[in-house]
């Protein structure tokens, strides 16, 4: 049932309460009409206005409850216009209903918005446009309950949600302005630990994550995105810069054993979340060291390794035991796992190599890699292999820049990089291809594999043929197709396929697991919950996804401990509150590209110092510098605190 009685978000008014219907696709608002299985959902009520599913809802009880919340619990009263302005509105909503009110109270409603525009961020100026909403909209009711002819009906239980564009789109829901706020105050300490509520990881993600959270940061509505990755990573810089201990302290021991499979990102956060709950926890890792695909899979010149195994330590002096060089399904078998642990976590990375499918790939030819990751693998674990002077690497994500210039840095001379569409459609970083360009590395765009040219069972070239972008496809990117008869040939000694990985799940020995896998050869979980079809058994990361970035991997950790502990500690593996809002929030969306934010621009971004030119090609050394905190507090201030309230009823 998705009918709506009404709804003023996005500023169009539908209301079929005198007649005719509507519903909630023909809006295109992802609001569920059920709520965690079995409530239903009522109303909506946020940002952008109201939406009612219920008839029966009391709208001025839900508005009410709404600026209550807003006021005693979101509102940081650290400015006069959003202290007093939702104060006011509380007070008033909470008079009417009492059955004390006047007509002149809905003025006084109505007239609030030009005082909250003064607010030193968005979250009390934005709450005030639902209740004005019902007010104008559901004036008779309030008229009713003035008058005295009515008496309260709330709901069964309302659910609210603090979000923010930015917050939204960040898939670890870190709460970004809080943290970049105590960068402002120069509490670098403070920020760090806002930061490890979501995500433990800060030195990671504060470098390689692509910052989808940027993309909706309504500051680059007026002129730039704050730096919302790098004001992160300046969190965690000062903490190991100045040598300080991490503060965080487990909780007293529940008991529970659990085992974590593989050091990834999203096993590393799973471990690190549930060893703060108690429970004992061991990760096992087929590699020799923490960190899954971002330690073997991204250069140290992206990514040290000396503060990746700092996260991995951190982790570990909370109890957890790290073994490396263990295997899941060559040292240990699942079934081994599953009888001696209350709790198990997948978290296995994708590390098979997508095949080319061109002429001669199968052959066993010398000079063919078997795949990007492989050859990144096989150089970050020092494994004897040697880079030639002429490479070619196939693909055009992050994966296949790395290998390019990996390459040079293993003595490549020329280290080229062949794509089938054009720089615009390369799903890469854009930075990360700038980047490559002045290290020298060669593009040929528009381009794709056919077959590989041997002499002597020897790679010496890689047959390619022109594309042609057609209409585009399910990705939204124009469809490339051959250019009959443009063959040539690129004369090269190695040829690198990176043109994605798929997750190598050969570990649950069939059916005999119980965990079941989706037609992409993932494993299936379900209901957000990261919970397999065998109970108890959890995962996350690539291996369930598909190869992902590092912010969902360690999203997936962080929802997975969550629900791990509820499943061990009352055994129902389920959302709580927190999780269900954030979910239906994200469906929602938050961020209005469309949006006329009334800031004047003109303030840039601040850029931290990053060393340039194509000598850095010569070697592994950091290229992006830690960004000094004085200018990071400047960066900081450039943050417009974007908060908004969401609100279910329920029943």
């Amino acid at each position: 049932m998705s009918e709506i009685v009404f709804s003023s978000w996005g500023r169009e008014i539908v209301d079929t309460r005198q007649g005719g219907q509507a519903d909630l696709a023909s809006l295109k608002l992802k609001i569920p009409t059920g709520y965690l299985g079995d409530k239903k959902v009522g109303a909506f009520m946020g940002w952008d206005g109201v939406v009612v599913l219920d008839p029966q809802t009391d709208v001025v009880a839900m508005a009410a409850e709404y600026m209550k919340r807003v006021q005693e619990k979101h509102c940081c009263g650290k400015c006069t216009p959003g202290k007093k302005g939702t104060r006011v509105l509380q007070d008033t909503l909470a008079r009417i209903l009492d059955g004390k009110g006047q007509e002149s109270d809905l003025g006084v409603i109505e007239n609030l918005s030009g005082l909250l525009e003064n607010c030193k961020c968005t979250l009390c100026m934005t709450s005030v446009i639902p209740v004005q909403d019902t007010v104008k909209y559901f004036r008779d009711d309030y008229l009713a309950y003035i008058a005295g002819k009515r008496q309260p009906k709330p709901a069964e239980s309302y659910v609210d949600k603090l979000t923010a564009p930015c917050m939204d789109k960040c898939p670890a829901h870190i709460d970004i302005p809080a943290y970049i706020e105590e960068i402002k105050n120069y509490r670098f300490d403070d920020s760090l630990a806002k930061v490890r509520e979501r995500m433990p990881i800060a030195a990671v993600c504060g470098r390689v994550c692509p910052h989808p959270c940027e993309t909706a940061c309504r500051r680059a509505l007026v002129d730039e995105p704050v730096s919302i990755m790098v004001m992160k990573r300046v969190a965690s810089d000062h903490e190991w810069m100045h040598h300080k201990q991490p503060p965080m302290v487990p909780k007293a021991s529940t008991g529970k054993k659990v085992i974590v499979v593989g050091a990834g990102p999203a096993g590393l956060t799973c471990a690190y979340y549930l060893a703060l709950e108690g429970h004992k926890v061991k990760i096992i890792e087929m590699l020799s060291e923490p960190g899954g695909t971002v330690a073997v899979g991204i250069p140290d010149y992206r990514m040290p390794r000396h503060l990746l195994r700092r996260e991995a330590d951190n982790i570990a002096a909370l109890g957890v035991e790290i073994e490396y060089g263990v295997k899941l399904g060559r040292d240990v078998t699942f079934e081994q796992l599953k009888k001696d642990y209350d709790a198990i976590f997948l978290g296995t990375g994708c590390f098979k190599s997508k095949p080319m499918g061109v002429e001669g790939e199968d052959a066993g030819y010398e000079g063919f890699s078997p795949g990007g990751i492989h050859y990144l693998r096989a150089v970050a674990l020092g494994e004897g292999i040697k880079t030639p002077k002429r490479v070619v690497v196939v693909g055009g994500g992050n994966t296949a820049i790395d290998c390019v210039r990996v390459a040079l840095r293993e003595g490549a001379e020329e280290s080229i990089l062949v794509y089938r569409r054009t720089r615009k459609e390369m799903p890469a970083e854009s930075y990360e291809v700038d980047d490559a360009e002045e290290e020298n590395v060669r593009f040929e765009f528009l381009v794709n594999p056919t077959r590989l040219i041997t002499e002597n069972n020897k790679v010496t070239g890689v047959e390619v043929i022109k594309m042609a972008l057609g209409e585009p496809d399910e990705s939204g990117r124009r469809r490339p197709a051959p250019v009959p008869g443009s063959e040539y040939v690129i004369p090269c000694d190695l040829v690198i396929p990176a043109i994605g990985q798929d997750p190598d799940l050969s570990y649950l020995e069939g059916d005999k697991s119980g965990v079941k896998q989706t037609r992409w050869s993932s494993i299936l979980t379900h209901g957000g919950t990261m919970m397999t079809d065998n109970e108890g058994v959890f995962a996350g990361g690539d291996c369930e996804y598909g190869a992902m970035t590092v912010v969902l991997a360690v999203s997936h950790g962080k929802r997975a401990a969550s629900v791990m502990n509820r499943w061990l500690t009352d055994g129902k593996a389920v959302l709580d509150d927190e999780e269900a809002m954030e979910d239906i929030v994200n469906r929602l969306g938050v961020f209005d590209s469309n949006e006329k934010v009334p800031v004047l621009g003109g303030l840039h971004r601040e850029h931290q110092p990053k060393i340039n030119g194509a000598e850095r090609a010569t070697n592994y050394e950091e290229i992006e510098l830690a960004m000094p905190e004085s200018q990071a507090v400047v960066e900081a201030d450039r943050c417009l605190r974007c908060y908004r309230v969401a609100m279910v009823a329920l029943g």
